[in-house]
């Protein structure tokens, strides 16, 4: 098979490269997600596999997941193995958004044996489809949380307020507490439950929204 490799770490990617080369697969490896996208653009002949890591430079955060989402776009029967440290939920929900064949994502210290990686490549080139159990949690923790259960005590107070329609110089004199204190909950609150930057009015309007919907029992 052809195999590409994105991995910024020397040591592994020549480790795997050595690794797969010894079973017969011709092996290229690039050290940045830049690198990647750039060789295998909209007319670049398609690998057997791409073995991707999720950080990768320049900002070590979630590049190579992101390089393999757009070449999915580009390529949708690329198969993918995601091979990581780290499961970044929203990219990873939006790799298999779609059609889930080829696709893997496997955590790196879940990987117990050489034969068990050989397999698992295998699998996603043949169109099968690899998911760490522990990916698979993560990913369904995300979906299901809505922000709510990350706000304080005093937090829930003001949310309790702010859907009551209540200013936030009335919810200081209800709390007798500070102006400043009740903004910054406020903006605690909104930043919480995730709501893009907007409009203060329109921030709290969805931030009231989602507190009807899911706060728990027993709360105003």
């Amino acid at each position: 098979m052809r195999i590409v490799i994105a991995e910024d770490s020397v040591l592994l990617l020549d480790g795997l490269t050595r690794l797969l080369t010894a079973e017969g697969h011709d092996v290229t490896g690039y050290k940045t997600a830049d690198e990647l996208v750039a060789a295998l653009g909209p007319d670049a002949a398609v690998p057997d596999v791409l073995v991707t890591d999720v950080r990768m430079p320049p900002s070590h955060t979630d590049e190579g997941l992101r390089a393999a989402i757009h070449l999915r776009s580009l390529h949708p029967q690329l198969p993918v193995l995601v091979l990581s440290q780290y499961v970044e939920q929203r990219y990873a929900r939006d790799l298999f958004a779609g059609d889930v064949r080829g696709l893997g994502y496997v955590l790196k210290d879940r990987v117990t044996d050489v034969d068990e990686l050989l397999d698992a490549i295998s699998r996603i080139a043949a169109g099968g489809t690899v998911i760490d159990p522990e990916v698979v949690a993560q990913i369904m923790a995300r979906a299901t949380r809505t922000g709510l259960e990350d706000l304080t005590p005093r937090e829930r107070e003001v949310m309790a307020l702010v859907a009551e329609g209540r200013s936030n110089s009335a919810i200081a004199e209800r709390l007798f507490i500070g102006l400043p204190a009740v903004e910054k909950h406020v903006t605690s609150i909104l930043t919480k439950l995730g709501l893009p930057p907007d409009s203060d009015d329109h921030r709290r309007v969805l931030a009231v929204l989602r507190w009807l919907e899911h706060r728990p029992n027993g709360e105003s």
